[in-house]
């Protein structure tokens, strides 16, 4: 990897900014060149939103995100304002739960149900954006997961530092799912976790 150039975008209040910082300080655990940024819709708490983060092992020479390598997406505003602007290169991780799409569009997205996953396997909805991340990692291998691992511990407040780092487990097993499986969606990967596939 020499530049990897990441979008994390969704709605005010997904916890877009805390999953940049978590990234970028676990890149620069590994020894990377890291640059972060952040943008807010006009009504922070509705509008989309997105953080930035640029991860490199060589000098980074301008600081913002010019042509995304990776858009994360966990809200239809936010898949509505961001995803028309990357090309065909770039992976696109959509919230299912969030997200829906007319067609599947372009062969580059990946369909996960985030904010589900969170809800019915963490027990917060609030741990959505980590979710994200690792699904995100597993996916792409941006860091290494001892260093994310770290980071969501020191990032996170200790009281909910086991649910975060639970919630990381959760997107890693989403993510390996897609991976194994030679798919591009997760509508039903609770069936996965329950006894001979059968969804309660």
């Amino acid at each position: 990897m020499a530049t990897k150039q990441i979008q994390l975008s969704g709605a005010g209040g997904q916890g877009l900014v805390l999953a940049g910082v978590i990234l970028a300080e676990a890149a620069m655990r590994d020894g990377k060149n890291v640059a972060v940024a952040q943008s807010y819709g006009p009504e922070a708490r509705l509008g989309a939103s997105k953080a930035e983060v640029i991860i490199s092992t060589e000098k980074i020479a301008y600081p913002q995100v010019t042509r995304p390598d990776i858009l994360l997406c966990l809200s239809q505003d936010a898949f509505a304002k961001y995803f028309p602007a990357v090309d065909n290169h770039a992976l696109v991780v959509i919230d299912s739960t969030q997200v829906h799409m007319k067609s599947r569009e372009r062969d580059n997205i990946i369909q996960l149900p985030l904010l589900r996953a969170a809800v019915e396997h963490v027990g917060n909805k609030l741990v959505t954006n980590i979710v994200a991340l690792g699904a995100l990692n597993a996916l792409t291998g941006l860091v290494s997961w001892e260093n994310l691992e770290r980071a969501v511990a020191q990032r996170t407040p200790a009281k909910f530092r086991d649910q975060n780092l639970r919630a990381l487990a959760v997107g890693r097993q989403l993510a390996q799912h897609i991976l194994t499986n030679q798919t591009k969606e997760v509508d039903l990967w609770q069936q996965q976790q329950r006894p001979n596939g059968k969804a309660s």
